[in-house]
């Protein structure tokens, strides 16, 4: 027999979230994932009425009456559930009847479905992100091969004119070479990979909010919801400063347009997020960094490719900013995201805290 301390083990570390109700449909346990997925603490709801933690319709609630007293096992899919906290959340769920120590119990599975979907649209920005830097550099190589050739003949040609005044023509041809040739750099993202070293997370906020305090003289509203038991992040302090930069500056700019900034607001919120996944790997602990506007949002048309390079929802923006940010964030193991609506903005980041993972 393994020991209990064992089995409490195994199933706080899976990611499956457990309830354990006894047959009058109160918690008797639930492991961390569900702590997580329902926003509650299983201390403080122990021993509650399951419509404590969330409601389903009042057919779910009869069934789980029913599974108790006919030992009847059911699966339902897509149920919308309302937790306490005002959200719903769409599951699939199993329940299985127990009989153990005389007594019957029921234990729920849950399998978020929101979950699943996003797993599935990050694996696809991944694979676009990679793709991209492929082509980005295959592109940057064949056009600055050509340019340096440009330049030097450009230069050659400035010796041998007989005239200093027809330099101009040359020295145009030479800036302009200089000119491609640092936008395909900036298309590439930074050349170094990150020097990380142990920073807090509102460090980094708090040197961009000051950034655009003085560019805006104050008069942007800037919101800090924190959490303060975030602990430090291995990370580059400048990269990071650069990608969050780039976010709030387009965020600030995006209001200038459409608003007088005495009417615009971004606000900065950081939270801590257990046993979440990036990619193939699942983390025990990550940053969430969200960057939320009240601009105009995205155009529907390019939110898919915001972070390309060259696609901007503005007429004078450059379109690299997103895709550098996207770069430095990808170099630390992160993931950004993005989901807008008119009035309401959110580029979300998440950023590895614990080198210690699990595949």
């Amino acid at each position: 027999m393994l020991p209990d301390r064992f089995l409490r083990q195994i199933l706080d570390n899976l990611t499956t979230a457990v309830l354990l109700l006894d047959g009058d449909l109160r918690l008797s346990f639930m492991n961390p994932a569900a702590e997580m997925l329902l926003a509650v603490s299983g201390q403080r709801v122990f021993q509650q009425p399951v419509s404590d933690l969330f409601t389903d319709t009042a057919a779910a609630l009869e069934s789980l009456h029913n599974a108790v007293e006919n030992a009847h096992p059911f699966t339902k899919r897509e149920a919308q559930l309302s937790l306490t906290n005002g959200q719903t959340l769409m599951v699939d769920y199993s329940v299985t009847p127990i009989m153990a120590a005389n007594r019957n119990w029921l234990l729920i599975e849950l399998y978020p479905r929101d979950r699943l979907l996003r797993i599935t649209k990050e694996e696809a920005q991944l694979s676009k992100q990679e793709v991209t830097k492929v082509l980005v550099r295959g592109l940057a190589h064949e056009i600055k091969n050509p340019l340096g050739g440009i330049r030097g003949a450009a230069q050659l040609l400035a010796r041998e004119l007989p005239e200093e005044s027809l330099k101009d023509y040359t020295d145009v041809i030479i800036e302009e070479a200089d000119r491609l040739r640092n936008l395909v750099d900036s298309m590439l993202g930074p050349y170094r990979p990150p020097a990380l070293r142990p920073i807090n997370i509102h460090e980094i906020t708090e040197r961009v909010c000051s950034l655009i305090e003085a560019e805006t003289q104050g008069v942007l509203k800037l919101k800090r919801d924190y959490d303060p038991s975030i602990p430090d992040i291995n990370a580059d302090r400048e990269q990071l400063i650069q990608a969050l930069l780039n976010i709030v500056r387009n965020a600030m700019q995006a209001i200038a347009e459409h608003r007088p900034l005495e009417q615009g607001c971004i606000t900065l919120r950081t939270r801590a997020l257990r046993q979440f996944t990036i990619g193939q790997t699942r983390y025990r602990l990550v940053c969430r960094l969200e960057v939320i506007d009240n601009g105009p949002g995205i155009p529907s048309d390019i939110v898919e490719s915001i972070f390309y390079p060259m696609v901007s929802g503005r007429a004078e923006g450059t379109g690299l900013g997103l895709s550098i940010t996207q770069n430095i964030i990808g170099q630390h193991q992160g993931l950004i995201e993005c989901d807008s609506e008119p009035g309401c903005t959110t580029f979300t980041l998440f950023l590895p805290l614990e080198k210690d993972v699990s595949d």
